[in-house]
């Protein structure tokens, strides 16, 4: 964090704390809400159109932060510490300007297999 010291940094952040980065390979599992009040489409039978979803995907996730070192390379990082929660955060946000409104449900970020991330917007939960 850009507003702790080298010393605060290294106790908060124990391994990960690196002044050159470090890296993660995420993984996110996005769950589009798929409630009674959602209109399926009688012709396709679908709440969203895969294809559609796959494009909205590219655009809010891959394209932003495939292969990007998240500090340098995403501007929404430059001022918010690139934790796996502000990743989830981040996704979130980008993805609920382009879904159909209410259809996001929740974002989960894996870290590991064993530090997972799960947001559904203002909400806190616990899973």
């Amino acid at each position: 964090s850009k507003s702790l010291s080298d010393e605060e940094n290294l106790k908060l952040f124990g391994k990960c704390n690196n002044p050159n980065g470090h890296g993660h390979n995420y993984k996110a599992r996005l769950l589009i809400s798929l409630l009674f009040s959602l209109q399926i489409d009688p012709v396709s039978g679908m709440v969203i159109n895969l294809t559609d979803l796959k494009a909205y995907m590219q655009e809010a996730i891959m394209e932003p932060l495939d292969h990007k070192n998240l500090d340098k390379d995403v501007p929404y990082f430059a001022e918010v510490v690139s934790t796996t929660e502000n990743v989830a955060v981040f996704i979130w946000e980008n993805l609920k300007k382009l879904l159909p409104m209410g259809t996001l449900y929740k974002v989960k970020v894996y870290e590991t297999d064993q530090n997972i991330v799960v947001y559904k917007g203002e909400e806190t939960i616990s899973e």
